[in-house]
């Protein structure tokens, strides 16, 4: 009988997970010596990132968290393309034009021949081109006259962290007006009394982000039209439509908010949310060339060519621009009003159903506005009572893989705590009814345990 000499390792198991770099940490602070085979690095990162949340269960952003197989496509072909670098790539050029053009139309632009715009990596980048195109434009102005330009501040009402990142970053003094009892927007009367010589604009919000709602534009306006007849001072109005702009046109095509008031001269908007882009474009159109200062357009020759160029970031990838030019060609203007439409159906469903379930006051229901459900507790703050609160809730539906935020609403309504769900393209009416029954299990462990006065006992549940 003959005997068979068996060899050990001399050939390593093609398993990712038998492989010797499957049985280190990956490396946090260094870089490893050697390299590893392809899939293998993508299977252990892909592992790590296991430990995320599901996008899809974030009811907390307003990015888009689900994107067509098609734009899913469009981004892997075009990961090669520097938006910058308009020479090399003139056609991706000549697609983030169209794109200005199409959303100056949209957004009503009295003459689209002489509309300017760009895009950017984002809503919040938008907002800061168009905030110092308003500081360069006032300090001008001030100039001209013989007048100190050093104390520049813009006025707003509950706005995005963005806005205040820019009043930090260069300089300028954020006149932020609080909110009335009841309400959760700016109001047209408090407008004036913040307003002064060196106001540069004033920032209306088309679907605050605390709550969904739209600040009444058209009636800001008509108050600074009126504050210019009486005291001489002219102040632009820019409005932020980061959510807005991708949605009004659709489903409230006779609000008047956009380029229809002459005092708007400049709107920003986030492709990424309901513009429903790929994360990472923004968008900002000014009313026409002049309201852009010219000393802020650089030209670069160094990439081939001359390039004009308005952005806070220089390289950047053009696929997202592309993808949203693909988005306006895939929908058009009826199938961005079916698809919005159906995520107010969804939210008006939503808050009608929160509302049922007991103590819940809602405060928009996304039957205008944004579809967005905010909701407050029917019975006031009392924290020494044991009484289980927004947070308490927004940490049970946590376990269940929910993000719902709580937060306060802004001063001076701060002692009023809210929770907020967009209802953005991909959250579905099955979703939405996935997460009232989880909201049902939560309120019933939390009004158990604040009648048995236990503690919560760890324990697992599925």
């Amino acid at each position: 009988m003959p005997l068979h000499r068996v060899e050990r390792d001399l050939q390593a198991p093609d398993d990712l997970y038998a492989m010797p770099a499957a049985g280190e940490p990956l490396p946090r602070y260094r870089i490893p010596d050697g390299p590893m085979p392809a899939r293998q690095a993508f299977r252990l990162v892909m592992d790590e990132l296991a430990l995320d949340g599901n996008s899809r269960q974030n009811l907390a952003t307003f990015c888009t968290t689900w994107s067509e197989p098609e734009v899913q496509a469009v981004m892997a072909e075009t990961l090669d393309k520097n938006l910058v670098d308009k020479d090399e790539y003139p056609q991706t050029a000549e697609l983030e034009s169209r794109c200005v053009h199409i959303l100056a139309d949209l957004w009503n632009s009295p003459d689209g021949a002489t509309t300017v715009g760009c895009s950017t990596t984002g809503s919040s980048e938008a907002a800061m081109l168009a905030g110092l195109a308003l500081q360069r434009r006032w300090r001008a102005r001030r100039r001209g006259e013989g007048k100190p330009a050093d104390s520049p501040n813009l006025v707003c009402g509950p706005v995005q962290v963005c806005w205040e990142k820019f009043g930090r970053y260069f300089d300028v003094e954020l006149r932020q007006v609080p909110l009335l009892s009841g309400s959760t927007t700016m109001r047209p009367e408090q407008l004036a009394s913040y307003i002064d010589e060196n106001t540069i604009g004033v920032v209306a919000t088309l679907g605050v982000t605390f709550t969904g709602v739209y600040e009444p534009v058209a009636e800001l306006s008509a108050v600074l039209d009126e504050l210019q007849r009486t005291t001489g001072l002219d102040i632009p109005l820019h409005v932020d439509a980061a959510s807005g702009g991708f949605v009004a046109p659709f489903l409230e095509p006779d609000l008047v908010w956009d380029f229809r008031l002459e005092r708007v001269k400049s709107i920003n908007s986030s492709g990424h949310k309901f513009g429903l882009a790929p994360l990472g474009v923004g968008w900002v159109v000014w009313r026409d060339a002049a309201e852009l200062p010219a000393e802020l357009v650089f030209h670069v020759d160094y990439l081939g060519g001359d390039m004009p160029t308005f952005a806070l970031n220089f390289s950047r990838p053009g696929g997202e621009v592309i993808a949203q030019y693909y988005n306006l060609l895939r929908f058009g203007r009826e199938g961005y009003r079916t698809v919005q439409g159906a995520c107010a159906k969804t939210a008006a469903e939503l808050a009608d159903a929160v509302a049922a379930l007991g103590p819940m006051r809602i405060l928009h229901d996304g039957r205008s506005g944004l579809p967005v459900v905010c909701w407050t507790l029917t019975r006031p703050p009392d924290p020494g009572s044991g009484q289980w609160t927004l947070y308490d809730l927004s940490e049970r539906l946590r376990i269940r893989g929910w993000q719902v935020p709580t937060y306060p609403l802004p001063a001076d309504q701060q002692d009023v705590a809210v929770q907020r769900v967009v209802v953005r393209h991909g959250v579905s009416r099955d979703l939405a009814d996935l997460l009232l029954g989880d909201m049902k299990w939560a309120l019933a462990e939390l009004e158990r345990r604040n009648l048995s006065g236990a503690e919560e006992q760890p324990g697992f549940h599925h």
